[in-house]
């Protein structure tokens, strides 16, 4: 019985989450942070942003409660290596779905205020250019495989 609760709060949690804004149009699907060593100071959340109106662009991300510094990346590869940098907006075509994943956009927790824990949830507001603000709930997942690990090494863990 516990079991099917929480896989119940689990699914509630990850529904999609649609813009009220003039932009509309723009709905968040399949959001996870995966959990990280109880020693981590970042954390990277990956979501997808469908886009079933005009262009837009998403221009921040804020998790408050979670981090004292929350940013927009990019991986990008300088020669054989793979760096992570802040980028300042993530451009949304029309009728289109941008994935932010692991080795590419993503957004990134920095100075995290506690560990975060499997079964766990992180409030998040995105603030698109037309769409305005969208406020979702993102369930830390448990990290599947050693390799997972390594995947923000760039961000000092």
């Amino acid at each position: 019985m516990k079991t099917t609760l929480s896989c119940l709060f689990l699914l509630m949690l990850s529904a999609p989450a649609f813009a009220a804004g003039e932009g509309g149009g723009i709905r968040i699907e399949n959001a996870r942070l995966p959990e990280m060593p109880p020693a981590a100071k970042t954390a990277a959340i990956y979501l997808d942003i469908v886009n079933s109106g005009a262009a837009d662009r998403l221009l921040s991300a804020q998790a408050e409660a979670t981090a004292n510094q929350t940013e927009l990346h990019a991986t990008q590869f300088e020669g054989d290596i793979m760096r992570m940098r802040k980028i300042e907006a993530v451009d949304l075509a029309a009728g289109a779905t941008t994935a932010l994943k692991p080795g590419g956009l993503h957004i990134m927790l920095i100075e995290l205020k506690q560990p975060l824990r499997a079964s766990q949830s992180v409030p998040l507001a995105l603030r698109f250019e037309k769409a305005g603000t969208v406020q979702i709930t993102v369930p830390v997942l448990k990290r599947e495989g050693a390799a997972a690990a390594a995947s923000h090494a760039g961000h000092g863990q």
